[in-house]
């Protein structure tokens, strides 16, 4: 009966928390990802030294438009709004997103992004970076050692 009882408590508290403190409000929260890996399923690295930053970026890509190889040092994720993207890495690996699909970005490994289609593609990421230091690093300078 002990038993019964902690299991009990603890899902009643698990139920508790995940309504993030708006229990009854009539606020709807939904949670669009979590995770501990990438799209590609490598776990995410630790967060870097130095003074964090947080900068959010609403990016448009046009249509028929294919991005510069580029890799992201930090842990990056986003949530597509419009459209549809490619996102295809260096190793060939590709990944389809739709309009409302959210994604956590690979880190440090070279891919770009492709808008096929007719219409714009907009996409919001969230990066957890470095005060000062780049979000994004295209293939030319990816070899160049960030300061």
């Amino acid at each position: 009966m002990k038993y019964f009882i902690v299991i009990f408590l603890a899902c009643v508290s698990i139920g508790h928390h995940d309504d993030h403190g708006f229990h009854d409000t009539g606020i709807e929260i939904k949670e669009l990802v979590k995770s501990t890996e990438s799209w590609n399923g490598k776990l995410l690295p630790a967060y870097p030294k130095g003074q964090p930053e947080v900068t959010i970026l609403k990016i448009t890509v046009p249509p028929k438009t294919k991005l510069a190889m580029h890799r992201h040092p930090y842990i990056n994720a986003g949530v597509l709004l419009k459209g549809e993207l490619n996102v295809v890495t260096d190793d060939h690996r590709k990944l389809k997103l739709k309009a409302g699909d959210s994604i956590v970005e690979i880190v440090n490994q070279l891919h770009f992004g492709e808008n096929a289609m007719d219409e714009p593609a907009e996409i919001i990421v969230f990066y957890a970076g470095v005060k000062d230091r780049p979000v994004t690093i295209k293939q030319e300078s990816a070899s160049v050692e960030e300061k």
